[in-house]
């Protein structure tokens, strides 16, 4: 099976994006935090502290770092068991700290959300589990063991009981919220980083399409200069073989032939450069292009181009961006689908808005999911009955979400809904009953109406081969 020529991301590939100089910069700035802390509590607060123990605890975490610095190149990226190594031994280190300072009566045992909030923002979910288990587990044995904190004169410093309670059950729960929201939040980026990387994509393979037509008048003018050659070539030779017939005759057909291949070239470049329909198109073109490769699919493609409300009896010209071409296709990819029999393509015009929409007459966007349509990579759960209908189908949601992003980006507004109530029998759904999907631009985002333009496409050119 031939390899994709694009990368897949996945959660594995992501875990390789954590840099090693990150989170050693973290780690230095954790320590400077644990230093300044005990100098603090040492010289103002005048408290009792195990220092010998303190300071061995941190020179483990500045030797870890040192040993980071001088072993790996600054490049070095870590993979996702290296990196779950490291955030763990971050948390250990700093839940010996607690055991060393008072335990829970310490405020900054609310640090420990740290190591499990970036564990959910770059690990895997077993991974997250795990560190966020291990939190869980460290908070709760420094709840009991621990070394109380005292002042000079002996004073022991400690909450009451409940608020010690209290201080670990906003703990816990702060780790399963913090580690839950952030991966939620990290998900949802990192889909969107790849439908837009699909979005692209795509835009770029609708871009070459249309660039063929300057590859054809760059083609023309880059063999203009070996078939000049070629021509002078055999001109020189026909006036040099004028005793041998038969060898003069075959260089005059070599000159005639590079004369064609000349005209040609300058055909094809001029028809590149100078046909309009490379540039702009009537609207019923342009509708008509999009659904193209979807008319043999088995499925009726119904087109209605007239104008709206004082919108003139001629239809406007639009420019053929390619972003709105491939827009338009997958919107009606999604219609042919998801319909039974038929799919309509209206397009309607005013002096201020041209407005396209597509409609089937199949059942419809489901209900629950209508509020999320556009999103990419979205899950939908369905009922046995619906996945009957459809068992090889398994939607994400990728086509429509860069269909909305491409005629987004031409300036378009799309609004979605179905034709009919989900509730109602076969024989009370109207004819368009299936999904609606409604395109509406500003008439001078898309429309080509300049001078050039304005009376039509001008007179054929003659495409001359010879």
């Amino acid at each position: 099976m031939a390899e994709p020529s694009f990368p897949v991301f996945d959660g594995m590939s992501r875990s390789h994006w954590v840099r090693l100089r990150t989170m050693i910069v973290l780690r230095w700035v954790a320590i400077s935090g644990q230093l300044a802390a005990i100098v603090i509590a040492l010289s103002v607060y005048r408290l009792q502290l195990e220092l010998g123990l303190c300071l061995m605890a941190i020179g483990v975490a500045i030797v870890a770092n040192l040993l980071a610095v001088f072993v790996y190149p600054q490049n070095k990226r870590l993979s996702e068991h290296e990196t779950f190594l490291t955030l763990l031994f971050d948390l250990s280190q700093l839940t010996f700290l607690l055991y060393l300072t008072g335990g829970l009566n310490n405020p900054f045992a609310l640090l420990v959300l740290a190591p499990v909030t970036i564990a959910a923002t770059t690990l895997r979910l077993h991974y997250t589990a795990v560190l966020a288990g291990a939190a869980i587990l460290f908070i709760t044995l420094v709840g009991f063991f621990y070394l109380p904190l005292r002042t000079q004169d002996g004073t022991l410093l400690s909450i009451p009981d409940i608020f010690r309670f209290g201080f670990w059950i906003s703990i816990v729960v702060g780790i399963g919220f913090m580690a839950l929201y952030a991966r939620r939040v990290a998900n949802e980026v990192h889909s969107m980083s790849d439908a837009l990387v699909a979005t692209q994509m795509a835009l770029a393979r609708e871009q070459k399409l249309t660039d063929l037509g300057g590859v054809v008048a760059a083609a023309a003018h880059e063999l203009g200069t070996p078939l000049a050659t070629i021509k002078l070539v055999s001109a020189e030779l026909i006036e040099e073989l004028e005793d041998d017939e038969i060898l003069r005759q075959d260089a005059e057909l070599i000159r005639d032939q590079a004369d064609r291949c000349r005209d040609i070239l300058r055909s094809m470049g001029r028809a590149g450069k100078d046909d309009l329909h490379m540039r702009q198109a009537p609207l019923d073109t342009i509708i008509r292009e999009a659904a193209e490769p979807h008319g043999d699919r088995g499925k009726t493609l119904h087109f209605e181009v007239s104008p709206g409300p004082e919108g003139g009896s001629r239809q406007p010209s639009v420019h053929r961006r390619p972003e709105i071409i491939h827009g338009l296709r997958n919107l009606v990819q999604n219609a042919v689908d998801f319909s039974q029999e038929n799919v309509w393509v209206d397009a309607r015009w005013t002096p201020e808005q041209i407005i396209i929409r597509i409609a089937d007459d199949g059942h419809g966007f489901p209900p629950q999911a209508l509020g999320r349509i556009g999103d990419p990579f979205m899950r939908i759960r369905k009922s046995s009955a619906e996945r009957a209908k459809r068992p090889e189908y398994e939607g994400m949601g990728l086509g429509l979400f860069i269909a909305k992003t491409l005629l987004e980006r031409s300036g378009g507004t799309l609004t979605f809904s179905n034709g009919s109530d989900p509730f109602l029998t076969e024989s009370e759904r109207p004819e368009r009953s299936g999904a609606i999907i409604e395109v509406a631009w500003n008439r001078d985002d898309i429309a080509a109406d300049d001078p050039e333009t304005s009376e039509g496409l001008g007179e054929n050119l003659p495409f001359r081969v010879g």
